[in-house]
């Protein structure tokens, strides 16, 4: 192995950023948090320079456009903290799929540079990306990076590692990992995680996200035996499953014994979990996401969330009419992926209503300028508190009667007369 370069200082990273340059930054704690410090510092001294990320975690001043074309911050998932700066139109938001986010990265102009939070290096002189996988693995090899080795990062397994060696600069630095509190579970949340784990069987995939409904899944999954992970975004859910031992990846039937994921998030008790943890293993979203991939993996089960649905079963789940929430993220990929999967399915799941119950998420047309998410065709299942309503390979008429029997009673006449005029039933 060749000898490692010398550390420098954060502010190492200015020269390698010059007019017009495309700045690709990891996912969530993948951020590194002194070398754009350093670049906010400098800002005044930079030209044309768009911050490339999905899912900040951290508020910066660029967000909020403090440094005007300087520096301005370009999403590929809104996190809650951008939400306001989206609506201020202090930065940018690209539509993806997020299979398809690395592939989109390679396709931005020259200059592109990458800036990357790893772990300490191992006694070869190799770091981990720790709990980013993501788009940020897709182009290591590919695009110039600087690296920022922070003290804190866990040292993780799988295609996310790289030699210092091969960094153009790096950096040390010693803070802690944003951690997220644990959901709120509600009653709700539990009925409709009992519908879901009823039909998961021993044996089976999954992907399974953050939020409260995935983490009252997880808990009723504990008794099963040999599921298997692969998913997108890694949380404490998961986390549970694996140390009760009920997720093993005995039966995987692609990345036997393997926990695969593209990110991690959540408490310090997931990120001292990962640390050293061969089990877990971090891909590139290219990898995770694709749909072949999800497809050679039996008895495949995606579990992802919606704010809408309507009587086709087209998914609304990343905005509120025109108003962005989040973005499409993997839901779209995982969905289409459980579809060619053997024994594969995939849920949706949704309170029934919103706004203390005066509102139903099951409407007769999505709320004009909602995004649609989640393709009709690819919908398996909905899931409320009020049942499962089973839409794959059904008529429309079939699709509207089984997503009103799902819907909160005191809807159900309405939605059927609206049924009725939009000729589905």
């Amino acid at each position: 192995m060749p000898p490692l370069p010398a550390p420098t200082t954060a502010d190492g990273v200015l020269p390698f950023v010059p007019p017009g340059t495309n700045l690709i930054v990891p996912t969530a704690n993948g951020e590194p948090v002194t070398v754009l410090d350093a670049l906010e510092a400098h800002a005044e001294d930079l030209v044309d320079v768009r911050v490339h990320q999905v899912f900040a975690l951290r508020d910066r001043p660029h967000h909020a456009g403090a440094f005007g074309d300087r520096l301005r911050h370009v999403s590929y998932f809104l996190s809650a903290g951008l939400r306001d700066h989206w609506e201020a139109g202090t930065i940018d938001l690209v539509p993806n799929d997020l299979g398809q986010v690395a592939s989109m990265m390679r396709a931005l102009p020259e200059p592109r540079f990458m800036v990357v939070s790893a772990s300490p290096p191992d006694r070869h002189g190799f770091v981990s990306l720790g709990t980013a996988g993501n788009h940020a693995a897709a182009l290591l090899g590919e695009v110039p990076v600087f690296v920022e080795v922070n003290a804190r990062m866990p040292r993780t397994s799988g295609r996310n590692q790289l030699h210092l060696s091969q960094a153009v600069g790096w950096c040390e630095a010693d803070y802690p990992l944003v951690a997220t509190a644990p959901p709120v579970i509600t009653d709700t949340d539990r009925a409709i995680a009992a519908l879901v784990a009823d039909r998961i069987a021993d044996g089976a995939t999954l992907q399974i996200g953050l939020g409260a409904v995935p983490d009252a899944v997880a808990e009723l999954l504990v008794d099963r035996r040999d599921l298997g992970i692969h998913t997108e975004l890694l949380g404490d859910g998961v986390r549970m499953l694996i140390e009760a031992g009920a997720a093993t990846g005995a039966r995987k039937t692609a990345q036997r014994g393997l926990a695969v994921t593209g990110d991690a998030v959540g408490s310090a008790a997931l990120y001292d979990f990962l640390d050293d943890n061969r089990y877990v293993a971090f891909w590139p979203v290219e990898d995770t996401n694709n749909h072949a991939s999800i497809a050679a993996l039996d008895h495949f089960v995606a579990i992802n969330a919606t704010m809408q649905v309507d009587l086709l079963g087209q998914c609304a789940s990343e905005s509120l009419g025109t108003h962005y929430v989040s973005s499409t993220g993997g839901q779209a990929d995982f969905m289409r992926g459980a579809t060619f999967s053997k024994g594969g399915h995939s849920f949706i799941v949704t309170h029934a209503t919103a706004v203390g119950g005066t509102v139903s998420r099951i409407v007769p047309t999505l709320t004009p300028g909602a995004v649609v998410s989640t393709h009709k065709n690819v919908v398996d299942k909905i899931v409320t508190e009020f049942g499962v309503a089973e839409l794959r390979g059904r008529t429309i008429a079939e699709r509207a009667r089984a997503l009103i029997a799902v819907a909160h009673p005191d809807f159900r006449d309405d939605l059927h007369a609206q049924a009725r005029t939009l000729g589905y039933v």
